[in-house]
């Protein structure tokens, strides 16, 4: 595409100045604005429609980014994201009414408490940034507004874009705590398998959130900091600010118990959001998790395909297969069982449980219980009689969160005392009690029996509306309508951001068809597709290359197909 010059737009602005709204086609394309050209990639129907998507790029000789910010790529993430915050920043001081509609705002992609890749604001390797953003075109009912709009693309924007990429240095030293945050972030991470460890908090840290809707910490005169038990303490390397001391969580089967409100569920969401980097001032910087460790919990209604839950559930009242169990309304039980079985089927390492969010039946069966039902009237082998299996066969950790079911400490290898939202190592205790006061419930369940492969049908995977091939519209951070069908993934508790909604629901359309093409299992197929974001960047999931997606995990990739009512599977083999 030929770039103009950027007079060439203030002209053509000029030119269709109160004619109807399409002609603001005309100013499509790129121009040159001397330290940068601005891209005008898709030009809105109607004031009232989506805005027009624009695209600022940046050279490196104007960004100035220095080469130890560019390198390891961690840092370079982190200065994205470092950046995208500080546009956001400018670019909602220029946002206003300019007219009808739409008209006069300007958007870019808000980042939330993790340091995650974007479509909103990239640099490559070289420094060079791209910054994606929209603004609707200024309009008096469907008008052009010519001087606003020459106003808004040739002054405010602008000038927004200068502010803080031209250069991207302003706040060096803030640029740069920001990217050793997150590299050190990452190298804990990463350490910790070395160390047999699936998660680590820091002494200091700072758990609980405002509210159930505002991811921000509670404000420091609230909260209590966190202190590391001496059974657990731990003291990992981080790269940059050296040794860092904390609470490590052992491989193996852990409970989180204590009183109501004294910290447990806290504990675990933090450890929950330990799969990703967060800013600075969070509370939770340096508390990491492994990367595959996925929230489990029961979800009454959903569909489930062709799901093998065979080892948690079998010989159901009306004969169903529960090596392939289909179903449009699960239950608590057997939705939990699906979600245990899709995690592990695309490599879950660690599974989190709350008993708050999982069916009572599904966790556990007492001995009172099963002395009355005999095992030939209960289909359910509880998830208690499998953990141990999950963790010796399969190398499965998992976390449980429990307050009423002492019996968990005949299998448990750590337990982690919450009191007053501090924590205390209390294994020794909870295995002398189980000692002392012995169940007597008899272990239920077989051998573990291998999964199931799947294989998608890709034409089951259609978000097809009308004459639009393709229909994705994210109502609320939980809610996409992929064409016909409502996907409700509110249970999928780690995505943290909307932006991660759209890019899954995007990713499901890019990959059928390629990935998903009726040959491959699940897990090769989103491996592979993750193998391609990760060697192309989020842009290769849409051609448009919008900038409003978020990067994404392959288990809540694989959850979000799971949840598809329209999906068809057949085994593999």
């Amino acid at each position: 595409m030929t770039t103009r010059a950027k007079d060439t737009l203030g002209s053509t602005i000029a030119a269709i100045d109160g004619k109807g709204y399409g002609a603001y086609k005309q100013v499509a394309g790129s121009y040159d604005f001397g330290d940068h050209t601005l891209h005008i990639d898709y030009v809105q129907g109607d004031p009232f429609a989506s805005p027009s998507r624009l695209r600022a790029v940046f050279p490196p000789e104007i960004t100035s980014l220095p080469t130890n910010i560019l390198q390891p790529a961690i840092r370079r993430l982190a200065a994205a994201d470092f950046l995208n915050r500080r546009l956001h920043r400018e670019v909602r001081s220029i946002s206003r009414d300019r007219g009808s509609g739409k008209s006069g705002a300007v958007r870019i992609l808000r980042p939330g408490q993790c340091i995650l890749e974007r479509t909103s604001l990239q640099i490559d390797e070289a420094g060079t940034v791209v910054a994606r953003f929209t603004a609707g075109l200024p309009a008096a009912g469907r008008r052009v507004l010519g001087r606003q709009a020459a106003e808004m693309l040739l002054g405010d924007i602008p000038r927004a874009l200068r502010s803080v990429l031209a250069p991207a240095t302003g706040e060096l030293e803030a640029l740069r705590g920001h990217a050793l945050l997150a590299e050190d972030s990452a190298a804990l991470r990463d350490g910790l398998e070395e160390r047999g460890l699936i998660a680590f908090i820091p002494a200091g840290a700072v758990l609980p959130r405002r509210s159930g809707v505002d991811d921000r910490p509670l404000a420091a005169s609230q909260a209590v900091a966190f202190e590391a038990p001496d059974g657990l303490m731990v003291t990992l390397e981080a790269p940059n600010r050296g040794q860092v001391v904390g609470m490590g969580v052992p491989r193996g089967i852990t409970l989180i118990v204590g009183g109501g409100y004294h910290g447990k569920s806290t504990l675990l969401r933090a450890i929950e959001s330990g799969i990703y980097d967060h800013i600075d001032g969070d509370g939770r910087e340096l508390a990491v998790t492994v990367p595959d460790a996925v929230k489990i919990r029961a979800e009454d209604g959903r569909a489930v395909a062709s799901v093998d839950i065979s080892n948690f559930i079998i010989d159901l009242p009306l004969g169903e297969d529960t090596a392939h169990f289909s179903t449009a309304n699960a239950s608590g039980s057997t939705s939990q069982a699906a979600a245990i079985a899709e995690a592990l089927e695309v490599g879950a390492c660690c599974l989190l449980i709350d008993e708050d969010t999982s069916a009572t039946n599904f966790m556990i069966r007492d001995a009172r219980m099963q002395a009355l039902v005999q095992d030939a009237d209960e289909p359910i082998t509880p998830f208690i009689d499998r953990a141990r299996q999950l963790y010796e066969e399969l190398g499965v950790s998992t976390v449980i969160v429990v307050g009423g079911a002492g019996d968990y400490f005949d299998v448990a290898d750590t337990v982690i005392g919450m009191r007053r939202y501090l924590p205390d190592d209390l294994t020794s205790g909870a295995k002398q009690i189980a000692e002392r006061f012995r169940t007597e419930r008899a272990h239920e369940g077989g051998p573990w029996s291998p999964l199931l492969g799947r294989v998608p049908d890709p034409a089951s995977i259609d978000a097809q509306k009308g004459r639009k091939s393709v229909s994705i519209k994210v109502q609320t951070s939980t809610r996409v309508l992929f064409g016909m069908q409502e996907l409700e993934l509110s249970a999928l508790e780690q995505l943290v951001e909307e932006a991660q909604v759209r890019a899954i629901a995007q990713a499901m359309v890019h990959a059928a068809g390629r990935w998903l093409d009726g040959r491959r299992t699940l897990r090769a197929a989103l491996e592979g597709l993750m193998e391609e974001v990760r060697q192309r960047g989020l842009d290769t999931i849409d051609s448009r290359q919008p900038g409003d997606y978020a990067q994404f995990r392959i288990h809540e990739l694989a959850a979000a197909l799971g949840r598809l009512r329209t999906l068809r599977v057949r085994s593999a083999g």
